[in-house]
């Protein structure tokens, strides 16, 4: 019977799927299963149940039971326990000292308002980041957009079923921007997206497809901006048939403008900052944070502006499960910045009035208001200064304790929270490592 997609979630649809066809026995025995778009559509739109482009926005039975998908044709899928996701590194391991850059003066483009890949690429481009990145002349724009792989073969990692060997066929592939310089053929990912990690397939599928095509080395770079920073990373596939041998080049990290923030105005901020609320459950309304990426906080209260969203699009949108977006919904809501609003007949998440000065704040004034607001909370304001004193992290036991005669959550909440509270206090901390 085919089902309403609308009624449905990838996740429910997933599961009618595995049990319909005994996907996860077949895994097991034979190390793959082969699914059509015809048989996904049963339950909900293939374009929908099969583009995960972060590991957080794989539907949960497909997490918990370690299963990927793979399109091996237009029309096709090959399922298995694939390794198919590239951690990014964290902001602070690669970088002592930001590039700073000037973006030429263009009455067309606003810096507080690089909001879609798109635009950010043009950004790239104006001011020379990504010349300076891959250290050639100028990167002449020459193609993008979605089009077909070819017919390949290659070779990808799996968890228990050693390498699977995967054959493809005309899948669809859409490139970001392809560009091309005296030495080399450019292909780019860009998100404005803050993600833990990234799928491979954005890089490998456009790789092999335009190794056909050109006779220069190829070079492949991922690219984020979010909340005025790009981040930029270069890959490498060690052998060409292979989608595991993808390797991290290099990276650097450019902004458009000052980042520079030293511990002396953190704590000028902590210290004119009056603790506001000691996050006592019984005495407010906001749920404890569940998330643990105020980068991602960041990014989203970016994409808010001017922007109403349902929880939904915000979950499409960050590559999030929907119970993510309420977390984060909540995370940006206990500092002030989100709040929810009947829009037509359904409800949408917007930004306060501190949320929207906020936005409009440079990076270093963003940086230190948005410090001043977690330390409105006495947990961190406590974490704070303990970690002044003894320059140590607080481990996720300590947090917990302090939780816990704070009163902040239900038992079976802390542990989880409290690598939130760790994942908080070491964004405050980072800021002045970049």
């Amino acid at each position: 019977m085919v089902r309403n997609p609308n009624n449905i979630t990838a996740n429910e649809a997933w599961k009618s799927l595995i049990e319909k066809y005994d996907i996860l026995r077949t895994i097991e025995k034979n190390g793959a299963f082969h699914i059509k778009a015809s048989q996904i559509k049963e339950f909900r739109e293939p374009r929908l149940m099969a583009k995960w482009d972060s590991s957080d926005s794989l539907p949960e039975i497909l997490r918990k039971n370690k299963v990927n998908i793979l399109p091996d044709s237009r029309s096709s899928y090959v399922m298995s326990d694939f390794l198919l996701y590239q951690e990014i590194p964290e902001l602070n391991e690669q970088v002592t000292q930001m590039a700073h850059i000037e973006l030429p003066q263009y009455e067309s483009i606003n810096i507080n308002d690089i909001t879609s890949e798109a635009n950010a690429i043009n950004v790239l481009l104006i001011t020379g980041i990504l010349n300076d990145f891959l250290e050639t002349d100028t990167n002449v724009p020459t193609f993008n957009g979605r089009m077909g792989t070819g017919v390949f073969d290659f070779r990808v990692n799996t968890i228990k079923h050693g390498k699977y060997k995967m054959h493809v066929n005309n899948v669809q592939c859409e490139i970001d921007g392809g560009f091309e310089n005296n030495s080399s053929i450019v292909i780019l990912e860009a998100k404005n997206v803050v993600h833990e990690d990234f799928h491979v397939r954005q890089l490998y599928y456009p790789y092999r497809l335009w190794s056909t095509k050109v006779n220069k080395p190829i070079r492949l770079v991922f690219s984020i901006y979010s909340n005025m920073i790009y981040r930029l990373f270069e890959y490498r596939f060690c052998t060409f048939d292979d989608y595991s041998s993808v390797q991290l080049v290099h990276t650097k990290n450019y902004s458009l403008q000052d980042t520079t923030i030293n511990m002396e105005e953190l704590q000028d901020v902590r210290q004119k900052t009056s603790i506001v609320t000691d996050d006592n459950m019984q005495n407010t309304t906001i749920p404890f944070i569940q998330a643990n990426s105020m980068s991602r906080v960041v990014s989203l209260l970016e994409h808010l502006y001017n922007n109403p969203m349902t929880t939904q699009e915000i979950a499409e949108l960050m590559d999030f499960q929907l119970r993510q977006s309420d977390y984060y919904f909540n995370a940006g809501r206990y500092l002030g910045l989100f709040e929810k609003y009947n829009e037509e007949r359904q409800v949408v998440v917007i930004l306060t009035w501190l949320g929207n000065r906020i936005f409009k704040l440079n990076y270093k004034q963003r940086q230190l208001k948005l410090v001043e607001l977690i330390l409105e909370h006495k947990i961190f304001a406590d974490f704070f200064d303990a970690m002044i004193n003894t320059g140590d992290m607080p481990n996720r036991q300590d947090i917990a304790y302090e939780m816990r005669m704070l009163n902040v959550c239900n038992e079976g909440q802390i542990f989880r929270r409290a690598s939130s509270v760790q994942g908080w206090l070491k964004w405050i901390f980072n800021l002045t490592k970049l």
